[in-house]
């Protein structure tokens, strides 16, 4: 989380724009299939693992990840960052309810953020004029708060319009800022369990997807692990 914290902090400092991502199980699988999500994830700038899944996978094919970055504990800090630089934030999806609850929360907890913008995120009959509106905010940093893969393909189709330092997309974090959705008790984050305590939240909208998404990320990994240390074949004399 430091390494990242430090590394957005002076590309904005230094005006270099950024486009930022967090990979999970479900993402690393739509990635599989959808050419036009892979392009928008690989395009980016900085790309961190959000899931404890990904995390274990990972070390499980010989990767060294020291930590997971959960792309809301990541929005919290920036948030942090943001008040303690005087860099400008713009918020962009959710409800009309939610948005409105999420710069509420945002302006009370951080009272000298400098908030320019919100928006909800039901725009896509007229994209070009909310990208304007960000523009003309002068926000240097822009959270969108829109379901994958909409957000990634916004940030990656309108990246050079939005006028911007730094863009994350940040999922389903502005409803439980909103108090929409409870976040998973620690322990249940820490042994990779959120997805199911968003399964017994949402059991009839989301237990397929997990389902689905968990199994194929756990066949993608054995079958890396598989291609990476092949059987060898005993030869008898």
């Amino acid at each position: 989380m430091a390494d990242t914290l430090t590394i957005i902090k002076q590309r904005i400092q230094q005006k270099t724009f950024t486009q930022h991502v967090v990979v999970n199980v479900a993402k690393l699988i739509n990635v599989q299939k959808d050419d036009r999500l892979k392009q928008s994830v690989e395009s980016c700038d900085l790309i961190n693992i959000d899931g404890m899944g990904v995390v274990w996978g990972a070390r499980f094919l010989g990767y060294d990840i020291p930590e997971r970055v959960a792309g809301v504990d990541l929005f919290y800090h920036l948030l942090k960052m943001a008040e303690q630089e005087n860099f400008s934030v713009f918020l962009l999806g959710g409800t009309q309810e939610v948005i409105k609850k999420t710069t509420e929360t945002v302006k009370k907890k951080h009272p000298s953020l400098n908030v320019v913008g919100s928006h909800h995120g039901y725009f896509w009959d007229d994209e070009a004029s909310i990208v304007e509106k960000i523009k003309a905010s002068g926000a240097q940093l822009l959270f969108v708060a829109i379901t994958s893969p909409k957000k990634e393909n916004f940030i990656d189709q309108w990246q050079e319009a939005l006028g911007v330092d730094f863009v994350m997309g940040v999922g389903g974090t502005f409803d439980v800022v909103a108090g929409k959705v409870s976040r998973a008790p620690l322990w249940m984050q820490q042994w990779g369990l959120e997805w199911l305590y968003r399964v017994l939240q949402e059991p009839g909208r989301m237990w397929k997807r997990y389902l689905v998404t968990n199994t194929l990320f756990a066949t993608l990994i054995v079958t890396e692990r598989l291609r990476q240390r092949p059987w060898k074949t005993r030869c008898r004399r």
